[in-house]
């Protein structure tokens, strides 16, 4: 234990002594951080009747591990992420204790079970299936009495995986086929037990689900090509025949229409009438391959100006949705004002794709937000049921933060009322979710935690749509909104609201207000936050990794053409949360919820994680994505929608965020503000 101590404290030595030269720098990012997740140990035993056991702890946010045997014996010493230990048992079955250690102190502990025994493993049973989801993935499961662990020989030359016995083994192969895999199960003893099969491993060459559902828009606001959602221009001939080896299919998707173009060289589609797109913003368009690699170039074809493309790399077996602004073609000369035929060209050729959702649009117009009870005016009439006291309009209890205004409404959840106790009030108008797709509504709880559900209701609640969301802090204001995208369409004029829904009411109060319309149906033209084109940002390096450097794009290509790019290099043994940040003006989450980052990645699977902070650090909000290629340019998409309002500068990015460093190299770009 006085080690541990002393580890955590030496951190905070050198914590505040970087702080005190750095004015901008502070420790509150590690007391964010969360307990350790994901703790597990991957468990294996000498096949020599001897009971060596190793134990390799492993933890998402662990710095350091404890272990408890389970056996009477002392326990371990302090293991650093990324190291096993030995330990030697008796025949017998055991229950390991394993404590994970994160930066701040907090812990998390989890059991393991132990089985050392000095006979063959017996009985093995293995289960092989294919993934359900992911294309050329295969699950295997196997249990053995006797056995600790097994191992499995893929049949493809790749290296052996061991796993605990129990647990299960996933494996993504470079090509489906026919492959021979061996399993071993392991014990304590110098026999093993094996079994082979000969297993055919699936390619999903197609999406399994639709592509994603499309926002309401008004008839002016869209030119459709290809969409269930909207009205397309009638007569458009999705197969011309302009001489291409491409093939063309509609499928249907849990009853949603999407084209597939197999064999894919170049294709055509020639619309039924001209469109004029010169009022438009963006085009949309949603693209599933299954095909690695594949390069899209998007062909928008004008009777005057010829055609112009932008080119895109879809992510294989997912779809890729895509809103391209319009100035990426007109830039290049296009004119929009006469757009008659699309083409698509696939590089490599003969690939498949399956493309929905194709239109033009523009954000509707207007204003971004709309009120719809600030209950500052006449009281509306509540109604209210399950038990709670009436609905009031007070005094606004706690003029601060972001809610200074002078009335509020309050729910009273009375002690004992029903666990979906509520209130609701009716509109004179049917709420427009055309023009605006999601809710604001400023709320004070007592506690962190509790559901608020909003549900909107038709005259006679025959249609009703609802969404939940959860507290973030207690006594105090905050911004809750909610995404009413999905909503059918209604005339909605009426608004419910539940406080810690699904709890029963303990007498605790509740105040909500401003209830609002915002964010246009259509996206809004992203906000460039940083480029790296022109003078560069100051930045601020923590976690022992060399400074963050501008420098050419090494890697020109795919959605990133641009000249210069930041390089992040994760120094050898620099910490688990070494990262990087820069200062900017005011990040706008008013009206934008998501910051776009282009990223580039030595490896799949890394966490990069992205995190807002006020000027002092007081405030911050962060969010976890992973890479999904490899030594490519991808882009990846936070959603910052439920961040606290502050005003965010500081910009800190971190990549393979609980590892520690290893060397490797990444690559940021063109962060921008977007919906």
């Amino acid at each position: 234990m006085k080690t541990v101590k002393y580890i955590f404290s030496l951190c905070f030595i050198v914590l505040a002594i970087y702080s005190c030269s750095q004015d901008d720098d502070n420790a509150d990012f590690v007391e964010a951080i969360a307990a350790p997740s994901n703790v597990s140990a991957s468990v294996t035993v000498t096949q020599d009747n001897t009971g060596l056991v190793t134990i390799t702890p492993t933890g998402e946010g662990a710095v350091s591990f404890n272990v408890a045997f389970g056996d009477n014996s002392d326990p371990s010493g302090t293991i650093v992420t990324g190291k096993s230990l030995k330990h030697i048992y008796e025949e017998g079955t055991y229950t390991a204790i394993i404590t994970a250690n994160g930066l701040n102190g907090l812990t998390t502990t989890v059991n393991q079970d132990i089985v050392v025994s000095f006979k063959a493993p017996q009985n093995l049973m293995v289960t092989i299936e294919n993934d359900g989801t992911l294309s050329k993935t295969v699950n295997i499961l196997a249990s053995a009495d006797f056995a600790l662990s097994y191992n499995v020989d893929f049949g493809d030359g790749s290296d052996l995986l061991m796993s605990n016995i129990n647990e299960t083994t996933s494996y993504t192969y470079q090509d489906g086929g026919t492959y021979t895999i061996t399993v071993t199960a392991f014990s304590a003893a110098i026999e093993t037990a094996s079994y082979t099969e000969e297993f055919e491993v699936t390619e999903i060459l197609q999406p399994l689900k639709a592509a994603p559902a499309q926002p309401n828009r008004a008839a002016t606001d869209v030119i459709s090509i290809y969409s269930d959602s909207y009205q397309n221009i009638a007569g458009t001939d999705f197969y011309p025949n302009w001489g291409q080896t491409t093939t063309y299919n509609e499928i249907a998707i849990n009853g949603n229409n999407s084209i597939q173009y197999g064999n894919l060289n170049y294709q055509g589609i020639q619309f039924g009438a001209t469109a004029d797109a010169s009022q438009m913003e963006f085009l949309h368009i949603d693209v599933w391959t299954a095909d690695e690699n594949m390069a899209l170039d998007i062909f928008p074809i004008s009777i005057a100006t010829g055609e112009k493309f932008v080119q895109k790399n879809p992510v294989a077996g997912q779809w890729n949705s895509y809103n391209i602004p319009l100035s990426d073609f007109t830039s290049q000369g296009l004119s929009m004002a006469d757009i008659h035929q699309f083409k698509f060209v696939g590089t490599p050729s003969g690939g498949t794709v399956f493309i929905d959702n194709l239109y033009f649009y523009k954000a509707a117009s207007g204003t971004t937000s709309a009120m719809i009870q600030n209950f500052e005016g006449a009281t509306p009439t509540f109604t209210t049921f399950g038990n709670i006291a009436d609905t009031q309009v007070v005094a606004n209890p706690d003029a601060s933060g972001i809610n200074t205004t002078s009335k509020v409404a309050k729910l009273s959840k009375t002690s004992g009322s029903e666990v979906w106790a509520g209130t609701f009030f009716e509109i004179a108008s049917p709420l427009d979710l055309v023009s605006f797709n999601k809710i604001s509504v400023k709320t004070w709880s007592p506690k962190v935690g509790a559901v608020v559900k909003l549900k909107l209701e038709n005259q006679d609640a025959s249609i009703v749509h609802e969404v939940d969301l959860n507290t973030a802090v207690a006594n105090n204001w905050e911004e809750l909104i909610y995404d009413f995208s999905a909503a059918p369409t209604a005339d909605y004029v009426r608004i419910v609201i539940f406080f810690d829904f699904g709890n029963a009411g303990t007498g605790a109060d509740y105040y909500y207000d401003q209830i609002q319309l915002v964010n246009n149906s259509g996206a809004s033209v992203p906000v460039t936050l940083q480029n790296f084109e022109g003078d560069a940002p100051a930045f601020t390096t923590f976690g022992n990794i060399a400074d963050v450097e501008i420098i050419a794009n090494p890697d020109a290509s795919g959605i990133n053409m641009s000249n210069k790019v930041a390089q992040l290099t994760k120094t050898s043994g620099s910490e688990v949360w070494a990262g990087s940040f820069f200062e900017t003006s005011t990040v706008d989450l008013t009206n934008y919820s998501q910051i776009r980052v282009k990223t580039w990645s030595p490896k799949r699977g890394a966490v990069v994680k992205l995190k807002l902070e006020n000027v002092d650090a007081s405030i911050v909000h962060e969010v976890d994505l992973n890479t999904t290629v490899a030594n490519a340019w991808e882009e990846l998409r936070y959603d910052f929608s439920e961040a606290p309002v502050a005003d965010y500068v500081k910009v800190v990015i971190f990549f393979d965020f609980g590892n520690v460093g290893d060397g490797s190299t990444y690559y940021y770009d063109d962060f921008a503000l977007i919906n």
